[in-house]
C-alpha cells in the first residue's frame, strides 16, 4: 500500500479549485499530516507549488505510476491545527473562495513557505527567518593608545551600560562601520537576541471604578465567561466608559487562566487600544494588523502561538490569531464595515468570531455606541443579550449640537467651506487653549476638473472616476488605482477649453484654516499624510500631547479616539455620503456623526458640535445631532422590512470583471440565464435577483465590472445552489468571457 495526500494548491482558481492526490514517499511520511504545508510538482510543467495537505488515504501500490510525488514537507511547527483547519473549510464554504485563499487567510506572510532550489532539489523555506537581531556589547575597554576616535569613545560610554543594536547607537551618531570596526578588533561583540514589538508609546493606567450602571452590565457580563458560549452586544453612548468595562472583563478572563482577542475596525484606532491595555497587562498583549511589516507580524504571531501573549489586539485578520483557549472575544465599534474582507476570502470578522466562542465556549462580546442594524435587530431578537449603558462616564453631559444650513451661508456671501458659526467656534477654543476635531470624509484639495466649454471631467483613463487635485503635490491623483497625472492640466484634453477645479478636501480645507486661523496649529489626517509607518500612532500621540489645536481628518479621525482638551467637534461635507447609493448610506451617515460628535466634551470640558449640511431638516441629521439610536433605529428597520433589505434577507452580490465590457456584460447575462433555470428545479429557494448591470464605479485598473445582485436566504440550500452554478458557469466557458466572484456579506451599491 502507498500513502496518498489530497492537497489544495495554490493559485487554483475557483472553477479549478479541486483536491488533488500525491504519493507521499517514504522519506516525508513521519513529518506528512492534514493540515501540513507541502510544495508540489504541478501541471504539464510541473512548476513547484505550495499546497496544504487536507487529507491521507492509502491505495494499492499497483496504482502507484498515477500519482507524482511531493517534493518536500514544511516542520512540524508549521501545521495548521484542527480549529484552523475548520476555519478554513468554513472559509471556503461560506466565501466561495479556494482552499489556498482560505489558507493564506488565517496564517500571515511570515509564516508562510517559498520554494528554493537546494543541492538540485527544490525545498520549502521560510519567507522570513529575522527572528533575532544582532545587538553589539563591550568586550574590553578601548586602549589609551593608539588613541580612540571621537566615535569610538562614544559607542564605549554607551555601551558600558549593557548591550544595544545598530539602530539604537545609529540614532545616537555611531555608525556601524565602527562598530563592525570595533568588533573586529576584539573590543565589541555581536550576540543575537530574540526580537521584540513593543509599542511607541506607554500610557498610564486608567480609573476602573464602575459607575452604578456600569457594574450592573459588567455584573451580568461576568456570569458569561462561565466557559459556555455566549453572544452580547454592549449598547453604550460615546464616552460611556465601555474600554472600562472591556478591562475589567478581560482581568477575570486571564484570572481563570483564558485568553482573549480584541478586535478594533482601523489601524489607527490600534495603538490607543494596545496602550490601554498594556499599562495593566504588559507584555501579555499582542498585536496583529497590516501596518505591521511581515517581520514584526510574524514574531508576534510566534508569541501567540507558543503561549507568550494572553491578548491579541488587532483589526480584522487578528480574528484568526492562534490562540487555544479563549474565554472572551471582543469586537469594538462593531457596526463598522472594514470588518467585512473586500478581497478573497470575502468574510465578515464578526462570522469568524462567532465560529471560535462556539469551538472554546467563550463569550463574544460586540460594542458600540451605534450597533450596526442587524446586530441590534438579533439582540431584540433574544440572538444576543443585550446591555445598555444611556450615561456618559462620570455623568459627563452629551456634545449640544448646532445644525447649520449651508445654504444660508451661501445666501449671506459666505462662499467659504467653513459656515461663520463654526469659525466663531473655532477662534473661542484657540482662545481658550482646547482642541477642535473637524472631520471631512474627502482627501485632496479639490475634487473635479471641468471644461468651462464642452463640460467634460477629467477621469483617470484606467477607471471611470474624475481625478483628484492634491495641490500639496501638484498632482491629479486616482484614488482607486493611484494613477498620477502631473504637471496639472489647464485646459481640456478634449476641446482645449480652460479647465476649472471645484469641490473641496482635506488639503483645501487645512489651507483655508490656516488663512483664517494662522496661529492655530494644524494637523491634517487622511490617507496621504498617514501612509508612513506607525504615522497614526506619531500623530495622535503628538495630538494628545498639545502639540496641534485643530485636528483634521477623513473618517479616521471620527472614532473611538479619547482626548480630554477637544470640546468641539465640526462635520463639513456630509451630504455626500448622505446621498450616497446603497441601502447603508443613512445608516453609516449617522452612525459617523454619532461617533466623530462624540469625541467632544469627554472629560471635564462641556462639548459643542456644529453639523454644516445643505438639507437642514434631514431626519438623519437631525437624529444623530440628538444621539438618537433607537429613534434612527425604528425608522431604519421598517425601511429594511419594507424594501426586503437586511437583516430581512441576504444579500449575495455576484461581481464580474474583465478587459472587454461587451464580454463581461455577456458573462453576467449568461450567469443570470443559468441561474434563472437551475432556480427553477429548486422552487423551495427563495430569492430575487436584480440586473446584471455595472457597478457605480464600472471599472478599476482597466477592469470592467458588473454585478447580479441576489435576495436570498443565506442557508445551506442557497450555497449549494450558486455552487451548481458557478461551475456551470464555467462549463459553458463564461469564465473565459470575465472573473466571477461572490460575496455574501456586500454593502456594495444597489
Amino acid at each position: 500500500m502507498i500513502d496518498i495526500a489530497q492537497v489544495a494548491v495554490s493559485s487554483a482558481t475557483i472553477h479549478f479549485d479541486k483536491l488533488y492526490s500525491y504519493e507521499i514517499p517514504s522519506h516525508l511520511k513521519p513529518a506528512v499530516h492534514i493540515g501540513s504545508m507541502v510544495l508540489v510538482p504541478f501541471g504539464k510543467g510541473n512548476r513547484c507549488r505550495m499546497a496544504i495537505v487536507l487529507g491521507v488515504q492509502q491505495q494499492e501500490e499497483s496504482v502507484a505510476s498515477k500519482f507524482k510525488s511531493l517534493l518536500d514537507v514544511a516542520p512540524e511547527e508549521s501545521i495548521l491545527t484542527r480549529e484552523l483547519l475548520d476555519i478554513v473549510g468554513f472559509l471556503k464554504e461560506r466565501t466561495f473562495c479556494t482552499w489556498y485563499d482560505a489558507v493564506k487567510a488565517v496564517i500571515p506572510y511570515g509564516a508562510q513557505y517559498k520554494a528554493v532550489e537546494q543541492e538540485g532539489r527544490m525545498m520549502l523555506q521560510k519567507q522570513l527567518t529575522a527572528y533575532t537581531e544582532t545587538q553589539y556589547i563591550l568586550a574590553k575597554p578601548l586602549p589609551e593608545k593608539p588613541k580612540p576616535g571621537h566615535k569610538q569613545l562614544l559607542a564605549q560610554s554607551i555601551l558600558q551600560y549593557g548591550a544595544q543594536t545598530a539602530k539604537v547607537l545609529a540614532d545616537m551618531g555611531v555608525s556601524r562601520a565602527v562598530l563592525e570596526n570595533l568588533c573586529e578588533k576584539g573590543y565589541l561583540e555581536k550576540q543575537q537576541v530574540p526580537r521584540k514589538i513593543t509599542p511607541k508609546f506607554s500610557a498610564s493606567p486608567i480609573d476602573l471604578q464602575l459607575s452604578y450602571e456600569q457594574q450592573q452590565v459588567y455584573d451580568q457580563l461576568k456570569k458569561q465567561l462561565d466557559g459556555e458560549a455566549h453572544a452580547a452586544l454592549l449598547h453604550g453612548v460615546t464616552a460611556s466608559g465601555k474600554t472600562i468595562l472591556f478591562i475589567k472583563l478581560l482581568q477575570e478572563t486571564l484570572r481563570q487562566g483564558k485568553q482573549a482577542l480584541v478586535l478594533v475596525p482601523e489601524i489607527g484606532l490600534t495603538p490607543q487600544m494596545v496602550q490601554k491595555l498594556s499599562a495593566f497587562f504588559g507584555e501579555k498583549v499582542a498585536v496583529q494588523h497590516s501596518a505591521l511589516n511581515h517581520t514584526e507580524r510574524l514574531l508576534q504571531w510566534i508569541d501567540i502561538q507558543k503561549g507568550k501573549a494572553s491578548i491579541v489586539v488587532g483589526t480584522r485578520s487578528a480574528v484568526f490569531a492562534p490562540l487555544d483557549n479563549i474565554g472572551l472575544i471582543i469586537i469594538d465599534e462593531e457596526h463598522e464595515k472594514t470588518y467585512h474582507s473586500e478581497s478573497s476570502p470575502r468574510y465578515k470578522a464578526h462570522d469568524i468570531a462567532k465560529l471560535r466562542a462556539a469551538s472554546h465556549g467563550a463569550l463574544l462580546l460586540l460594542a458600540s455606541a451605534t450597533p450596526s442594524i442587524e446586530s441590534y435587530y438579533a439582540a431584540q431578537h433574544g440572538k444576543y443579550q443585550l446591555y445598555e449603558l444611556t450615561q456618559r462616564y462620570s455623568r459627563q453631559q452629551l456634545p449640544k449640537v448646532d445644525i447649520i444650513d449651508m445654504r444660508q451661508e451661501l445666501q449671506q456671501g459666505n462662499t467659504s467651506q467653513l459656515s461663520n458659526a463654526l469659525r466663531v467656534q473655532i477662534a473661542e477654543n484657540l482662545a481658550r487653549g482646547e482642541q477642535s476635531i473637524l472631520l471631512l470624509n474627502r482627501r485632496g484639495y479639490q475634487t473635479v476638473a471641468m471644461c468651462t466649454q464642452c463640460a467634460e471631467v477629467i477621469k483617470c483613463t484606467s477607471c471611470s472616476v474624475p481625478m483628484v487635485y492634491h495641490k500639496a503635490q501638484e498632482k491629479l491623483l486616482c484614488h482607486y488605482c493611484g494613477k498620477v497625472l502631473s504637471p496639472v492640466p489647464t485646459l481640456c484634453p478634449c476641446c482645449g477649453g480652460t479647465l476649472r477645479y471645484t469641490g473641496f478636501g482635506t488639503q483645501r480645507i487645512e489651507e483655508e484654516l490656516t488663512q483664517t486661523f494662522p496661529q492655530a496649529r494644524v494637523l491634517r489626517m487622511d490617507q496621504d499624510s498617514t501612509a508612513k509607518k506607525d504615522a497614526h500612532e506619531i500623530l495622535f500621540k503628538q495630538f494628545a500631547a498639545g502639540e496641534y489645536d485643530i485636528l483634521l481628518g477623513t473618517q479616521m479621525v471620527a472614532k473611538g479616539l479619547d482626548f480630554p482638551k477637544v470640546s468641539l467637534v465640526g462635520v463639513l461635507g456630509i451630504d455626500q455620503m448622505l446621498f450616497a447609493q446603497g441601502f447603508r448610506a443613512c445608516e453609516t451617515v449617522f452612525s459617523l456623526i454619532t461617533q466623530v460628535v462624540g469625541r467632544a466634551g469627554r472629560s471635564d470640558l462641556p462639548g459643542r458640535a456644529i453639523i454644516q449640511t445643505m438639507d437642514s431638516q434631514n431626519t438623519v441629521l437631525q437624529l444623530a445631532a440628538k444621539q438618537d439610536y433607537k429613534t434612527f433605529y425604528q425608522q431604519e428597520i421598517a425601511f429594511r422590512k419594507f424594501s426586503l433589505y437586511p437583516p430581512f434577507c441576504s444579500i449575495c452580490m455576484v461581481l464580474f470583471t474583465g478587459e472587454k465590457e461587451a464580454a463581461v456584460a455577456q458573462a453576467a447575462a449568461g450567469f443570470g440565464r443559468i441561474l434563472a433555470k437551475e432556480a427553477e428545479k429548486a422552487p423551495h429557494i427563495p430569492l430575487r435577483v436584480l440586473g446584471p448591470a455595472p457597478l457605480h464605479i464600472a471599472m478599476v485598473k482597466n477592469q470592467y465590472r458588473y454585478k447580479l445582485t441576489i435576495k436570498c436566504r443565506e442557508d445551506n440550500s442557497f450555497r449549494q445552489l450558486m455552487e451548481q452554478v458557478l461551475q456551470l458557469y464555467a462549463d459553458h466557458g463564461l469564465s473565459a468571457k470575465a472573473t466571477v466572484s461572490l460575496d455574501l456579506h456586500s454593502d456594495a451599491d444597489l
